[in-house]
């Protein structure tokens, strides 16, 4: 599995031999426009945690340009859908098996809205998995007990990918709670930096994670981490 970077919290990840988008925000993000061509990026699906615009930004344009399938929840993929675009829609709590793998839909503890203020249905995270790894990609949240459910409802994770710059979601802090509640010490930090009321000390956040056994890897934009 290779998990790229695209700011925010945007990946592009390489999983079972397809290429999965998530919540891509690049175009408005000057952080990222210089180091990411959505031209170029490649996508058979595209999963969207929520409809805020620093997470769907760039999601229409990659879905056209790949024809890519949209995966969201019910209010999201029908945005898309009616665009012409192939979707898949879900609902917290239920899971279904794609050719990449096994996806499922679980609870974050946010909002969520489309940039012209209508409803974007509830907001949520993912676990993805086939039979040699598994992906938790908590999207925007903040620290929940119902974490507690995916070690018992899903296989051993490999990897997470949790925010951490407080303010709109939880700190770093509380995403090393959130690491105990999913068992998992490989943490990739999201959603930090973009903005000031969201910037961390980076450092301060690495050590923290190191003082608890955990490793909290901080990409840059445009790089790539193998698990």
């Amino acid at each position: 599995m290779k998990i790229r970077y695209l700011g925010q919290n945007g990946f592009a990840i390489q999983f079972n031999g397809y290429n999965l988008v998530i919540d891509p925000f690049i175009t408005g993000n000057p952080l990222a426009t210089s180091k990411i061509n959505i031209d170029v990026l490649q996508a058979d699906y595209i999963l969207l945690t929520h409809a805020h615009g620093d997470h769907i930004a760039d999601a229409e344009i990659i879905a056209k340009i790949n024809d890519a399938v949209i995966l969201s929840n019910f209010e999201v993929a029908t945005f898309y859908e009616r665009k012409g675009i192939k979707t898949h829609s879900m609902n917290h709590g239920g899971k279904f098996d794609f050719e990449f793998g096994t996806v499922k839909m679980v609870n974050a503890i946010h909002s969520s809205s489309f940039p012209d203020g209508s409803y974007g249905g509830n907001p949520s995270g993912f676990v993805i998995w086939n039979n040699n790894e598994c992906i938790y990609i908590a999207g925007d949240t903040a620290l929940t007990l119902d974490m507690k459910l995916i070690p018992m409802t899903c296989p051993k994770l490999s990897v997470a990918i949790l925010p951490i710059g407080d303010n709109y979601t939880m700190g770093y802090k509380d995403a090393r709670i959130a690491s105990d509640f999913i068992e998992c010490n490989t943490i990739i930090g999201s959603h930090y930096n973009t903005f000031p009321v969201i910037t961390i000390d980076e450092l301060e956040a690495t050590s923290y994670f190191e003082k608890y056994g955990k490793k909290l890897h901080l990409l840059d934009i445009g790089k790539a981490i193998e698990i």
